[in-house]
């Protein structure tokens, strides 16, 4: 059991300089504190925003920008790329036809970070 994850719950991945409000798009029927929880199914660019500047070598844009440094670490715009979907899901909480997010909920970005909820947007709903 964990703390539902709703819309404008806070994300962090590790490689990124600031954390990231999730945007759930995959339904709107089911509230907690009247704001929309969040699903497996939340893992686009449309629902994961920019984590500021990323410094992961293994994402293209900031290897090649490295190297025109002379190898000095030179973070560039995040883009998340989600590498298939969210883990620490609640199979018993359906919304949409797709299992809820709980609090420990993380996913693995293909330039190496693993986001991570920070902050649920919402104390009080367990799932």
């Amino acid at each position: 059991m964990g703390v539902a994850v709703v819309a404008g719950a806070m994300i962090l991945c590790p490689f990124g300089t600031t954390p990231a409000n999730l945007v759930v798009t995959s339904q709107s029927t089911l509230l907690a504190e009247g704001k929309p929880v969040a699903t497996i199914a939340d893992t686009s660019v449309a629902n994961i925003p920019t984590c500021g500047m990323c410094s992961s070598l293994a994402n293209p844009q900031v290897a090649a920008a490295t190297a025109a440094a002379l190898g000095v670490l030179t973070p560039q715009p995040c883009v998340p790329a989600i590498a298939g979907t969210w883990t620490a899901v609640q199979p018993k909480c359906i919304a949409g036809g797709k299992p809820c997010l709980t609090s420990e909920a993380t996913a693995v970005c293909s330039y190496g970070g693993t986001l991570s909820i920070i902050n649920a947007g919402q104390k009080t709903v367990l799932i």
